[in-house]
């Protein structure tokens, strides 16, 4: 594997002929991370002998609305290097931050419509963030196929927008969400929580199913089944706060009234700082 950390190493090992599957994460990488490695790998071998994994790790600064966020954000670098390292990847990508961005940028990227709700709408800036760097990302590795979490199941929406709007040539492809035992989603922020938060955050994936069975039962009003999540977490998780809880067209990400249509049960969800975000499909 080679570890590159400037741009200019990047283009000088990146060549015309490879066709890169990205992976791009913040580090501090898990369980999670690994899986979409290896969907990276199994992808990278339909283009035979040129494909190739590579691996951004990068933690962006303005994709964050704040600023303690940023700051205790888990960066343990040689220990994700090391990961990248036994699970086969090609490339690791790992920039600092003037690296990326120059100090009088005045140019960024957003988009308007998936993102006015869920974490766009608590989260002013975020997704301003997230394009313009998976657009540098996209114009510096000019990937064949990019590979994100469905756990930020908007993310994925508005990078797929991204791609399609700005008529990238990259396939953007989805991996499954990998849960701990306790079904809590795998998150880098994980490593955040108390233990006493540690053992309530699983009730965010069991309200999620208390919301569905509501839903399987024939119910389609939005807000009683968002109701049966709420009193599920409040009964289970008592130290959360939720941040937003929303059920929205899968497609448009547009607020529901009546589930007549495939939608998404999306929340973000805190237990004192750490905020952890989950959705289940309707």
């Amino acid at each position: 594997m080679k570890r590159l950390q400037t741009i200019q190493e990047l283009n000088q090992e990146i060549s015309d002929s490879d066709k890169i599957v990205l992976v791009p994460t913040m580090g501090a990488l898990h369980v999670g991370h690994f899986t979409l490695i290896k969907q990276a790998i199994e992808k990278a071998k339909q283009y035979g002998d040129n494909g190739k994994v590579a691996v951004s790790i990068f933690v962006n600064p303005i994709q964050f609305d704040r600023a303690v966020d940023l700051d205790s954000y888990p960066q343990p670098i040689e220990a994700d290097l090391a990961h990248c390292e036994r699970l086969g990847v090609d490339y690791a990508f790992t920039p600092d931050s003037s690296e990326i961005y120059h100090s009088d940028r005045s140019i960024h990227v957003s988009e308007d419509s998936l993102s006015s709700l869920l974490c766009g709408a608590t989260r002013p800036g975020h997704f301003d963030g997230v394009c313009t760097v998976i657009t540098k990302l996209f114009n510096l590795f000019q990937p064949a196929a990019a590979i994100f979490g469905l756990k930020d199941y908007q993310q994925l929406a508005i990078i797929k927008r991204l791609a399609r709007d700005l008529n990238f040539r990259t396939e953007v492809m989805g991996g499954e969400t990998v849960r701990e035992e306790s079904g809590l989603a795998m998150s880098s922020r994980n490593v955040g929580l108390t233990e006493a938060s540690k053992a309530q955050a699983p009730a965010i994936r069991s309200a999620m199913l208390a919301a569905k069975a509501v839903y399987d039962r024939g119910e389609t009003s939005a807000d009683r089944i968002l109701a049966a999540f709420r009193l599920h977490l409040a009964k289970h998780a008592p130290l959360s706060k939720i941040d937003y809880l929303e059920c929205v067209c899968a497609s448009t990400l547009q607020a529901l009234k009546e589930v007549d249509k495939p939608a998404v049960i999306a929340t973000a969800v805190f237990f004192k700082q750490v905020r952890l975000i989950d959705n289940i499909i309707l």
